[in-house]
């Protein structure tokens, strides 16, 4: 697989979103796309990568497409099943990240960490230490807050009120998406993108 070269540039309005995949986070997970949504770009994630062949080449590929890049720390709790292990994917595709804006053009890529709890980050990963990360506290209202404050460069700045809006709707309209897109979980490819159509549309309708 051709991977892009340090001359290519990334999209500039896309996102690459590194979060956990579990039902406990979806309502993040919406705010996530929602939020991005409304500041006109393009929310990218793991999830839309269906062939697991070289899954990390793909995966460091699609970071390096995106201008910017929003990594969730915040579960660092043990897994439910057993062996209960704590979750390494989202520091690890942090690290891509990290590796990829040091070494890329520059103003090729920037990245974002956010937490739910303050301080927590410089215990669970104290590299970053001098890096402060956006709370959000666990809300769809503290996602909001950090988005706009991470990325108050982009053109569009919607207000709080407005995000907050679409996003309830979104969420009230999750099993119509979920039936007519027959897929079993809203981190499914088509679930992803079906969630970020609708959303466009309600807001090209002025329905937020």
């Amino acid at each position: 697989m051709l991977l892009l070269s340090n001359n290519e540039k990334p999209v500039p309005d896309a996102v690459f979103l590194n979060i956990p995949y579990d039902k406990d986070f979806e309502p993040l997970y919406l705010a996530y796309i929602v939020g991005l949504v409304h500041l006109g770009l393009e929310p990218r994630a793991t999830l839309q990568i269906t062939d697991g062949t070289r899954r990390l080449d793909k995966i460091f590929e699609l970071i390096k497409s995106c201008r910017y890049s929003i990594h969730d720390l915040s579960r660092v709790q043990l897994n439910k099943n057993k062996p209960r292990v704590p979750r390494f994917n989202m520091p690890f595709e942090l690290g891509m990240a990290v590796a990829w804006e040091s070494t890329a053009p520059s103003n090729s890529h920037t990245w974002f960490a956010f937490e739910e709890v303050p301080y927590r980050l410089q215990m669970s990963l104290s590299d970053l230490n001098g890096t402060d990360p956006h709370i959000h506290e666990g809300t769809a209202a503290g996602v909001f807050r950090g988005l706009r404050n991470a990325l108050i460069r982009v053109d569009a700045q919607p207000t709080a009120r407005q995000m907050m809006r679409t996003y309830d709707a979104i969420s009230s309209r999750l099993p119509a998406i979920m039936k007519k897109t027959g897929a079993e979980s809203s981190f499914e490819a088509r679930a992803f993108q079906a969630i970020i159509y609708t959303t466009r549309a309600m807001m090209n309708q002025g329905m937020e």
